[in-house]
């Protein structure tokens, strides 16, 4: 991960990729480029290893001309959205997500749950088979990813019968997911509660751009808003299709995915087939992206 844009942008490798490796005071990089990929997975070296490579991306995207109007992060990716907003040091993200994904590390630990993805229902529909599901304990709505996919988190058996339920209600597909613990509900109070010091003493910043906050899918213009907003989404829903919907309706129509992967750019084509969506998973995806847009 990140290796093949550091081969064709040789300038961030050591302006972010070695600078995190002093930053966190081990070799974050050596772990992206090389692996072990079981190693890679565990929750405090995935978050700020994804935070790095997608800050390195954009960053690669503003020295080629490309310069965001507004910007938005899914759950993890707020905190390189505000790096790109000018919101939050690079260094300080560093910081916030290593910890972030410590503290994660630990609820995971103690907590147990699971979280299911919903395909093909709508999110009302999900909705109410939580709150019928809700009986056995814990089952909330983690993320409105799109019209028809819908993730599920809380405890084991009330997540259980909440996927029994959407079944039967006519989703396409039901998928447990490999994640560690039951993120983006309220099982994760106490993730929240130990992360707000360290989230107080760091230095954010008001935004100068438009940020979409995951909580509120609406603008945040404060550091006092982010910084509340990120202890909210903790154990909160991430909105991210009225994230989307706001820009959206706010007139943007051109979207670039920052970071590894293309999920996004996936998701969007269920919230907006109209909507131009370039993801930039690779320096190839990178190119295509700075010549689609050079020549618009």
């Amino acid at each position: 991960m990140g290796a093949g844009l550091c081969e064709r942008f040789p300038q961030i490798r050591s302006r972010y990729f070695e600078r995190a490796d002093e930053v966190l005071g081990f070799s974050l990089s050596r772990l992206c480029f090389e692996g072990p990929e079981e190693e890679l997975l565990k929750t405090e070296n995935q978050q700020p290893a994804i935070f790095l490579v997608s800050v390195a991306t954009q960053v690669v995207l503003q020295e080629q001309g490309l310069h965001p109007a507004a910007v938005a992060g899914h759950s993890l990716g707020e905190y390189s959205a505000l790096v790109a907003a000018g919101a939050l040091p690079f260094e300080e993200g560093l910081r916030l997500t290593r910890r972030r994904g410590e503290l994660m590390a630990e609820v995971a630990a103690r907590s147990g749950g699971i979280m299911a993805a919903v395909l093909g229902l709508s999110p009302e529909a999900v909705e109410a088979a939580c709150r019928e599901a809700s009986a056995e304990g814990v089952a909330e709505v983690a993320n409105y990813n799109s019209p028809s996919q819908t993730v599920i988190s809380g405890e084991e058996p009330a997540v259980r019968r909440a996927m029994e339920l959407v079944r039967e209600r006519g989703a396409q597909r039901v998928i447990q997911l490999p994640v560690s613990a039951p993120f983006h509900c309220r099982l994760m109070a106490p993730l929240a509660a130990a992360f707000e010091p360290v989230l107080a003493g760091a230095p954010v910043h008001d935004p100068p751009l438009p940020v979409v906050a995951n909580v509120t899918a609406a603008y945040e213009r404060t550091a006092g808003e982010v910084r509340r907003n990120l202890i909210e989404q903790l154990a909160s829903s991430v909105r991210w299709t009225d994230s989307i919907r706001r820009l959206l309706d706010d007139g943007f129509d051109t979207f670039v995915e920052v970071g590894p992967g293309k999920v996004l750019s996936g998701l969007m084509r269920q919230i907006d087939p109209a909507a131009t969506t370039y993801p930039t998973g690779d320096a190839t995806g990178v190119e295509k992206a700075v010549a689609a847009l050079r020549s618009a």
